[in-house]
């Protein structure tokens, strides 16, 4: 868990952890210089639920996304499964053993990752929808254009912490859970998306990543089209996907260079190099705006 002045909710969500119904966790905590209540409420959670099971550390101080990879490249944090968490939401009691349940029918050695939909809350914890049910196939053709499960949804085995680990805690990637897919999916690895939300995922104004559906978000993203942040965002995924290249297999690395040649070329040989590449989003909404980005060649 990552925490940075959390204290408005941060007792729901430790609340939730201890009505688990898996119950052989441990929690590490890094903390990016808090200056509310939220140092104290871990404490006294610390207090509680006993040294051994609570941990606490301070974070790079370099943003939520520094702060998430460095928790997952702690090489004395020992475990076979990982579970990032935020500070605000409230997990459903089945939440872990669901997420194992389908964990632990992956071999050891194949990097699996879990993740799903979520039903949204606001500040009070009334319920407000929730966020898109997915259908199409986890795929790293997917993954270069979209993250379909936040990180606050994400438990992964060893084989995919050693994929982060290997990665660094200093790879410039646009957010943490949306490397987890690319870096899994890309080496070959097992995603699996639950459309059973396990998790409330709270929003409020505070929110650094809201719920990110309906017509209002889908305007606002407009704007960052033009303003070339997508653009930005993939040089950053391609430049850390290529450091990582001898990870990916031979299938994924054929489509990274595809969806890398794509971006530059004139409009019929990008059209046609992105539908080689077989990218594609999850929704009908959402592959149309994936053709406008590539049309305007803003992708």
């Amino acid at each position: 868990m990552c925490t940075y002045n959390g204290a408005s909710f941060l007792a729901e969500q430790l609340d939730s952890f201890e009505r688990q119904t898996y119950r052989n966790w441990t929690l590490y905590v890094s903390d990016d210089g808090s200056q509310d209540n939220t140092l104290d409420i871990l404490q006294t959670f610390r207090i509680k639920m006993g040294a051994d099971r609570v941990h606490m550390s301070k974070g790079p101080k370099r943003g939520f996304v520094a702060n998430f990879l460095s928790l997952a490249c702690r090489t004395d944090i020992d475990a076979d499964f990982f579970a990032w968490s935020d500070q605000d939401d409230i997990w459903r009691g089945a939440k872990l053993e669901r997420a194992l349940a389908w964990l632990e029918g992956v071999p050891d050695s194949s990097p699996a990752l879990y993740c799903g939909r979520t039903e949204l809350i606001g500040e009070s914890g009334v319920s407000c929808g929730y966020s898109p049910r997915f259908s199409l196939p986890p795929h790293f053709s997917n993954a270069l254009v979209q993250s379909i499960g936040g990180g606050n949804t994400m438990v992964f085995n060893r084989a995919a912490r050693d994929l982060l680990l290997e990665a660094g805690d200093r790879v410039d990637v646009p957010c943490h859970d949306w490397w987890a897919y690319l870096l899994v999916s890309g080496a070959g690895g097992e995603v699996h998306y639950d459309p059973e939300p396990m998790l409330l995922y709270r929003q409020h104004d505070d929110n650094l990543i809201g719920g990110n559906s309906g017509w209002s978000a889908r305007l606002k993203r407009l704007p960052l089209i033009f303003q070339g942040r997508f653009c930005r965002w993939n040089d950053q995924i391609i430049n850390a996907l290529e450091a990582m290249y001898h990870r990916l297999s031979p299938e994924h690395q054929v489509t990274l260079a595809r969806f890398k040649d794509a971006r530059t070329q004139k409009l019929f040989s990008r059209i046609l190099g992105f539908q080689r590449a077989g990218i594609y989003r999850q929704t009908l909404f959402g592959n149309l705006g994936l053709i406008l980005v590539v049309l305007l060649k803003k992708i």
